[in-house]
């Protein structure tokens, strides 16, 4: 099984891309597991159809809510080409999720026992071109962005059942989520929870700590549970009210600064 790629690899489409390139919105959007493509050279990583189709793979639907809260909000959005099995965009390379030997009940055949050359290989041709897009992009914008990551999550993992439907998570910076969490019983009916199923100690705030919190930006990363964004009628529906909840959290944030200020 041939385990070095490089970029001829991507077969012409970049690691990462940039959607609504010209959006004027103060949102910068990020979907960091948006593809479940798997470059051929790596030989599908030993896996078959049905589990390079599952949510090990990807994030099922984040990339078209993501798509959605673009389109209402005129924000700009990055997202990754490639499985975050090959790499996870949302990990650094030195973390064991970043290229996992198994994932939740499942073994990663093409992952195991990788090389330093092969894990090289992958960060140069997979996470770089990622991060220095997402970067470029937040240094183009004439003011600061606000960087809100979309991902989805499954109802059932390793066997347990999920209530929580949306999942406001964040790292040392809570300023979107409590005001996005302030907000969302008023705006949704789902059950909507802070850090959960997953929060800063699972290491998913990879993308924030690495580009929002060493720049002072305002984030928030949004998990949706993946049955809930199955058709695309649910999913321009939960992007949607997501944009909503965003652009309504962020007034809110702006009104309270200028009462502050007034005080």
């Amino acid at each position: 099984m041939g385990r070095l790629i490089d970029e001829s690899d991507l077969e012409g489409t970049a690691a990462a891309q940039l959607h609504n390139a010209d959006g004027n919105g103060q949102v910068l959007l990020v979907c960091e597991h948006a593809a479940n493509r798997i470059p051929a050279v790596l030989d599908n990583l030993g896996l078959d159809e049905a589990t390079r189709l599952s949510h090990i793979a990807w994030d099922p639907g984040a990339l078209a809510v993501a798509q959605e809260i673009s389109r209402v909000l005129d924000a700009r959005l990055v997202a990754s080409t490639v499985s975050r099995l090959v790499y996870d965009c949302n990990r650094p390379p030195e973390a064991p999720g970043a290229m996992p030997g198994r994932s939740e009940v499942f073994d990663i055949p093409g992952n195991r026992n990788l090389s330093d050359t092969e894990k090289a290989a992958r960060v140069a041709t997979v996470y770089e071109p990622f991060r220095t897009l997402l970067a470029d992009t937040i240094a183009s914008f004439p003011a600061p962005p606000v960087l809100v990551t979309i991902h989805s999550f499954t109802p059932v993992y390793q066997g347990k059942q999920r209530d929580v439907e949306i999942g406001i998570l964040h790292d040392s910076d809570t300023r979107l989520a409590d005001a996005m969490l302030d907000l969302a019983p008023k705006q949704t009916e789902m059950n909507t929870q802070r850090n959960d199923p997953y929060g800063p100690g699972d290491g998913v705030t990879h993308t924030l700590k690495l580009h929002a919190l060493p720049n002072g930006l305002m984030n928030v990363m949004i998990e949706v549970r993946n049955d809930l964004i199955a058709t695309a009628d649910q999913q321009k529906s939960v992007g949607k009210m997501l944009a909503e909840l965003i652009a309504d959290a962020l007034t809110l944030i702006a009104n309270k600064k200028e009462a502050q200020c007034h005080a």
